[in-house]
């Protein structure tokens, strides 16, 4: 381990030893060297219905839902995935790994107008989705804005994919050609700037990425991961789906997250490694309390998404005898950049989120673009072989995020100690994380002044003890108008996502501003305090 830096930069010292494949590639090599090993559990509730794959039997799925997609699609065609947790969507996933398609993940809780900024921005050709999430009907809501999107041709069922296939599917081993730096997944971020943007990710870090986590955290071939996290995420489409692959082990995948499935699921499953928020882990703990089960096979909880108090750390440590690494990442860089590992110390498992993983390169840099002093703040600059491709058709964004020698500038504020351990100290903008969400005030503050009784809006972020944060708005009300709670938290949830819309509401005469205009939420939070 190394030691003694004077600097805030963690340099890659030699060649990293990358593996330079392609999705397709690793998932045909692991089905012929282990195809009779489980790769996939549906984890539903009732043991009678965890239906099971083998290695063999994934990448029959697959050739299946590469067949359909062929039917329909052309390599480099970008097609939505919109739904649930479900073995179907890994299929999919997969499927358009073989035939070249760039998979544009959709959360399902997301409204029209969520929904058609990503499609119109993505241009996708496609939509795969299930028929309703939680009671929406997503069919419907895609039809109501299919006159506004031009260039989506397809919409399927997710389901429909088997069926459509040819029928020399299984017997045919051909498949689009790709290279380990062609795109494969798009994924929408709120990063720091309120309009979501498309992070596009490349073959090669969508598997390595996640194997130098997964190796850090202690998980081995053949151990078994419990994917508590969804599969529009980079924790779920990359880390679990493809990380899992890539380690020859089993993905348990969850419907929806339900803490005392996870433990039903660890128990019966035999689950050696999960990714959560704090939220998800705080209910794990409770339930536990009062319904003990058998954990011993957990090894690890790899826990970030917000801040991770250390109690919590501690608490989970003793109530489910395994150990914890603390991870950061941003999706732009596939995931997980530095972690604790898990045996580090409970002061760097507490104060730190770690080192940087293998191939990573990292600096803390001041105003100038230099590195400061160990233990001086900066902004977080990551630079390798997991840095993004870029913000789908967003270059000034990019180029906003990655500077000309390559260094992604994180916005986040962070210290690194002489040993290279790494500490975020607050972010640079106004980012909100709840319950592992990115929420980004911008987006809900427009939102709000669409309404006819809001005259001004701030939103802010607030720490609470559940979620992390949670989502509250200062609204200057027009004179004469209906400002009530009631009445904005509806005006929200027509148009936004349920995580999005706040939970308290202040009402104030105005909003503290600067000379320039700036509202000075530093000065506003003070006030709602």
């Amino acid at each position: 381990m190394r030691q003694h830096f004077t600097i805030s930069e963690w340099a890659v010292e030699g060649p990293h030893p990358l593996i330079e494949t392609t999705v397709p590639e690793l998932l045909e090599q692991t089905a012929d060297d282990a195809g009779e090993r489980i790769a996939l559990v549906d984890g539903h509730p009732d043991p009678l219905h965890r239906h099971r794959w083998t290695y063999a039997e994934l990448l029959d799925e697959a050739r299946l839902a590469a067949s359909a997609l062929n039917r329909r699609f052309a390599p480099g065609d970008r097609v939505a995935l919109w739904g649930a947790n479900r073995p179907e969507a890994v299929f999919a996933q997969l499927g358009a790994a073989l035939a070249g398609i760039i998979v544009v993940t959709v959360n399902p809780q997301y409204r029209e107008r969520e929904l058609l900024h990503l499609l119109r921005q993505s241009r996708a050709a496609g939509i795969l989705h299930d028929p309703t999430f939680r009671g929406a009907d997503l069919g419907a809501m895609i039809a109501s804005i299919r006159a506004d999107l031009p260039e989506l041709h397809t919409t399927w069922h997710v389901d429909e994919l088997r069926d459509r296939a040819e029928p020399q599917a299984l017997s045919s081993t051909t498949r689009s050609p790709t290279a380990p730096g062609d795109p494969y997944l798009l994924i929408y971020t709120s990063g720091t700037t309120g309009v979501a943007k498309g992070a596009l990710l490349h073959h090669r870090g969508v598997v390595n990425a996640p194997m130098a986590f997964a190796r850090r955290a202690g998980f081995h071939t053949g151990d078994t991961w419990i994917n508590t996290l969804p599969l529009f995420h980079t924790s779920g489409a990359v880390m679990a789906v493809i990380g899992s692959i890539a380690m020859r082990s089993r993905h348990v995948l969850m419907p929806h997250f339900d803490a005392g499935l996870f433990l039903d699921l660890v128990e019966t499953e035999q689950g050696t490694l999960s990714v959560m928020v704090p939220t998800m882990i705080s209910a794990v703990l409770n339930e536990i309390q009062d319904h003990p089960r058998d954990t011993r096979s957990l090894r690890t909880i790899a826990v970030g998404g917000a801040g991770v108090p250390p109690l919590l750390c501690r608490r989970a440590r003793a109530a489910l005898g395994c150990e914890v690494s603390v991870v950061y990442g941003q999706t732009e860089v596939h995931g997980v950049i530095t972690q604790t590992r898990p045996s580090d110390s409970e002061e760097d498992q507490a104060e730190s989120i770690g080192q940087p993983l293998p191939g990573v390169e990292l600096k803390i840099v001041g105003p100038d673009g230099a590195p400061v002093p160990v233990g001086g703040p900066g902004e977080l600059c990551t630079r390798g072989y997991q840095t993004m491709l870029g913000y789908f058709d967003m270059p000034s964004a990019t180029d906003d995020t990655v500077d000309a020698e390559g260094w992604l500038h994180s916005g986040d504020i962070a210290v690194m100690d002489a040993r290279g351990y790494v500490a975020i100290r607050g972010r640079s903008k106004d980012l909100i994380i709840r319950g592992g969400e990115n929420i980004h005030p911008q987006e809900i503050e427009h939102v709000l002044e669409s309404c006819d009784a809001v005259a001004e809006a701030a939103v802010l972020g607030r720490p609470d003890d559940h979620w992390g944060e949670i989502v509250v708005a200062a609204i200057v009300p027009r004179p004469g108008q209906d400002a009530s709670p009631e009445r904005l938290h509806a005006h929200c949830r027509a148009q936004l996502a349920a995580f999005k819309t706040p939970q308290q509401w202040h009402l104030v005469a105005e909003l503290p501003r600067t000379p320039s205009g700036k509202v000075m939420k530093h000065v506003l939070r003070e006030q709602l305090d």
